[in-house]
C-alpha cells in the first residue's frame, strides 16, 4: 500500500496535474457560481478535453470541476440569494441575511473555510476506506457484480423525485440506449434499425452532451437578462472577516457536517443537497445560537458548506469500489473512467492501484488549491454571477458540438446527441428527471454482460444469485432501498391524507 502511495503521490503531484487542477477549480468555481450552470455540465463540457491526457490530470481537471463547482455555488447563494446549484440551496438561509447585514465577505470566508474542511475530511476517509473496501471487493464475479449493478439500479427509486413510474421509465429509456449496438456477448447487432452506424452504439459522450448540456440551454430558451437577479443586483463585499473566535465556534459544526457528509455521500442516490440540509438541521439543534438561524447565523453557512463539500470526496467511494455512483455528478464520472478504459467496480484497485491513489491524493491537493485560490479570489467573485447567460450559452453550444464531434470525427454522432437533447428536454418537460436515464446509460450493459455470464456459469440456474453471501447482500439491499422508498411515500401519502385535529 505504501508503494501505491508513493507512486500515486509521484503522479498526482506532478506539474501536469497541478495544472489541471488549477484549470478545474477555476472554471468550476465559475459554473457553479452562474445560476443554472451545475457541476455536472462543466465536467460533461470538460470530457473531449480528457481524451489525449493521461488518466491522473484528465481525471484531476474533472474532479477539480467537480469540487469547485461545489464550492462555487455558494457565491451566489451568499450574494443574490440564488444557490449556483443545488447542493448550495441551504447556503441561502443564513449566507443572504449576513449579506444583507453588511457581512457578505465574513459569509464568503466561512464557506471557503467549510469547503475546505469538509472536502479534507472526505479526501482522508475515501484513501483509506476505499481500497480497504477494494480489496473485500476483489473477490467478486459475474453473480456479485450483477447484483451491484442491480443495487445501482435501484437506487432509481430514491432520485426519481415524487415519481417513482416516470424514474422506472427514465431507467428504462437509459437501458435501452445501452443496449444498442453490437452485443458484448454474441456478437449480433440490435436496435440498430438497419443504420450501420448505430452499429457500434451511441457514444457515451454524445449521450452526456445531449441529456445534461443541450437539453440544459434548451429548457433556459426562455431566459430574460431583464429577469436575471444576478445582472439586476449591485453587489459589493464587505470588509468584515472571519475572526478567530468565530472559527472555533463553527469547529463542532464542521467535525459533525463533515461526518453527515461523508456519510450521506456514500450512500448510493443521496448527494450534497441532502447533506446540507440534514447538517444544518442538527447544527441549529446543537447551536447555542440556534434561534438565530435563518437569521444570518455563521454556523448555519458553516454546517451547510461542510457537509455538500465532504461528499464530493464520500461519493467516490461507492463509484471507484462498486461502480455505483453516489450522485448526478459520480454518475457522469462513471464514463470519464471509462472513457480512460478503466471500468468502475470491485476490479479496478487491482488492474490500476496506482493511478487510484494518484487521484485520491490528488483529491487532497483539490481542496488544498481551492483554499488557495478562495483567498485571492474572494473580492472578485461578485462579478462572476455578472457574466452574460447569452454569451456563456453560444460558448457552450458551439463547444459541446466541437467536443462530440472531435471524439470520433462523425458528424452522425453530433445530429444523435442534438436528437438526444431534444428528447431530454421534452422528457423534463413532462416531469422526468434524468438522472434515472443516465443511470441506465452506464449501468445497462454491465447489468446484461454479468447476468448472461452468470448464467452461463451456474446452467441456467438463478440460484447462483442467492447461494454467494455478497451476491445475497447486495440484492438484499436492494429490496432495502426499494422498500424504504415505498415506505417513506406511503408514510408521506396517510400523512398527507390525514384529517387535521382541531
Amino acid at each position: 500500500m505504501l508503494d501505491y502511495i508513493l507512486a500515486g503521490l509521484e503522479m498526482a503531484a506532478s506539474w501536469q496535474s497541478i495544472l489541471m487542477i488549477a484549470l478545474g477549480l477555476l472554471s468550476g468555481i465559475v459554473i457553479g457560481a452562474i445560476p443554472g450552470m451545475t457541476a455536472d455540465i462543466g465536467i460533461i463540457l470538460c470530457l473531449p478535453l480528457t481524451y489525449a491526457m493521461d488518466p491522473i490530470p484528465a481525471m484531476m481537471l474533472l474532479l477539480g470541476i467537480y469540487c469547485g463547482g461545489t464550492y462555487g455555488g455558494s457565491i451566489t447563494a451568499i450574494l443574490i440569494n440564488t444557490p449556483g446549484t443545488p447542493a448550495n440551496a441551504a447556503t441561502t438561509l443564513d449566507g443572504y441575511p449576513m449579506t444583507l447585514q453588511g457581512k457578505s465577505l465574513k459569509a464568503l470566508q466561512m464557506a471557503l473555510y467549510s469547503s475546505f474542511f469538509g472536502g479534507i475530511v472526505s479526501a482522508l476517509i475515501c484513501l483509506f476506506a476505499a481500497p480497504a473496501i477494494a480489496r473485500v471487493a476483489q473477490t467478486f464475479g459475474p453473480p456479485e457484480y450483477f447484483c451491484i449493478t442491480f443495487f445501482g439500479l435501484s437506487i432509481i427509486a430514491s432520485i426519481s423525485g415524487d415519481n417513482i413510474i416516470k424514474g422506472i421509465m427514465g431507467g428504462v429509456i437509459g437501458i435501452f440506449i445501452a443496449l444498442i449496438g453490437q452485443d458484448s456477448v454474441s456478437g449480433v447487432i440490435r436496435f440498430a434499425f438497419g443504420n450501420r452506424k448505430l452499429a457500434g452504439g451511441i457514444p457515451l459522450l454524445a449521450v452526456l452532451v445531449g441529456l445534461f448540456a443541450l437539453a440544459e440551454l434548451l429548457s433556459r430558451s426562455n431566459y430574460d437578462p431583464k429577469n436575471d437577479p444576478a445582472r439586476k443586483a449591485k453587489i459589493k463585499i464587505s470588509q468584515e472577516r472571519v475572526t478567530w473566535k468565530e472559527i472555533k465556534q463553527c469547529f463542532r459544526a464542521w467535525v459533525v457536517s463533515s461526518v453527515i457528509g461523508t456519510v450521506v455521500g456514500a450512500t448510493p442516490g443521496t448527494g450534497g443537497g441532502i447533506a446540507a440540509f440534514i447538517s444544518y438541521d442538527q447544527a441549529k439543534k446543537m447551536s447555542k445560537h440556534g434561534d438565530n438561524f435563518g437569521k444570518g447565523e455563521i454556523e448555519g453557512v458553516a454546517a451547510s458548506e461542510a457537509a455538500n463539500n465532504a461528499t464530493t470526496g464520500s461519493t467516490l467511494i461507492p463509484l471507484m469500489t462498486l461502480g455505483i455512483p453516489g450522485d448526478g455528478c459520480t454518475a457522469i464520472l462513471i464514463g470519464a473512467f471509462m472513457l480512460q478504459g478503466m471500468i468502475p467496480g470491485p476490479a479496478l484497485f487491482r488492474d490500476h492501484p496506482g493511478t487510484l491513489y494518484g487521484i485520491m491524493l490528488g483529491l487532497l491537493f483539490v481542496n488544498v488549491l481551492m483554499l488557495v485560490f478562495g483567498l485571492a479570489l474572494t473580492p472578485l467573485y461578485s462579478n462572476i454571477s455578472r457574466i452574460p447567460y447569452e454569451l456563456m450559452s453560444a460558448l457552450i453550444i458551439v463547444y459541446c458540438i466541437a467536443g462530440v464531434y472531435s471524439n470520433e470525427g462523425s458528424t452522425f454522432h453530433v445530429l444523435l446527441a442534438a436528437c438526444i437533447g431534444v428528447a431530454s428536454f421534452l422528457l423534463r418537460k413532462l416531469g422526468f428527471s434524468v438522472v434515472p436515464i443516465i443511470l441506465g446509460v452506464v449501468l445497462g450493459d454491465l447489468v446484461e454482460t454479468n447476468f448472461r455470464n452468470s448464467m452461463i456459469l451456474s446452467g441456467g440456474s438463478l440460484s447462483i444469485f442467492v447461494t454467494r453471501p455478497f451476491s445475497l447482500l447486495f440484492l438484499l439491499l436492494a429490496l432495502v432501498s426499494i422498500g424504504s422508498f415505498f415506505y417513506k411515500s406511503i408514510k408521506k401519502h396517510v400523512k398527507g391524507t390525514a384529517p387535521v385535529q382541531k
